[in-house]
């Protein structure tokens, strides 16, 4: 019986192959793609490039992206702040208390001395001068920011950035100098 089925489905096959003249091409009768009757001759395809020469091409709606730009458009993205956590109120300037939170740090050079802003949110809390160095802290990112101890129980902040590093030693508040 399969053998009947497949012999008969064969025949079909062969039958509808047969009685198809032409392609889907013939649909389209005299015509050709541009709709006009008979072939496009040479002449007729060069003046076509030719008036489409002086044209300038559509702009598109919207940003345009290409590679020659791509610098640019990094340029222009936000920069990401790093965070420390201050863990203890740190004296700044003589009567000024820098309190216990997270602050965002942002650097800036001016001349050869570096600034290290604190922020939270968009308020400035503190600016505090640090010190330019080539150490790296052992710090394992380019970009980094550290609230630390060190060996004489100094307050410090080590900042690191692709242009410099730098720490700036701090001083307790005085309430709370004698824990340290």
């Amino acid at each position: 019986m399969k053998k009947f089925l497949g012999i008969i489905f064969t025949l079909l096959l062969i039958n509808t192959a047969c009685l198809a003249d032409g392609d889907l091409w013939d649909n389209f009768g005299d015509q050709n793609f541009y709709g006009t009757k008979g072939a496009v001759s040479d002449e007729d395809f060069d003046k076509a490039i030719e008036s489409k020469k002086g044209t300038k091409p559509k702009k598109m709606k919207g940003e345009s992206y290409q590679q020659s730009n791509e610098t640019e458009v990094i340029n222009q993205l936000p920069k990401e702040l790093p965070v420390v956590c201050i863990s203890t109120p740190i004296q700044i300037g003589e009567k000024a208390v820098l309190p216990v939170g997270h602050y965002q740090v942002m650097s800036e050079k001016r001349g050869d001395k570096i600034y290290l802003k604190l922020y939270q949110g968009h308020y400035l809390m503190a600016e505090i001068e640090a010190q330019e160095t080539l150490e790296d802290f052992n710090e394992p990112e380019v970009h980094f920011v550290k609230f630390i101890t060190d060996k004489d129980n100094q307050l410090k902040i080590i900042y690191g950035s692709i242009d410099y590093n730098a720490y700036a030693i701090l001083k307790p508040a005085e309430e709370y100098q004698s824990q340290y």
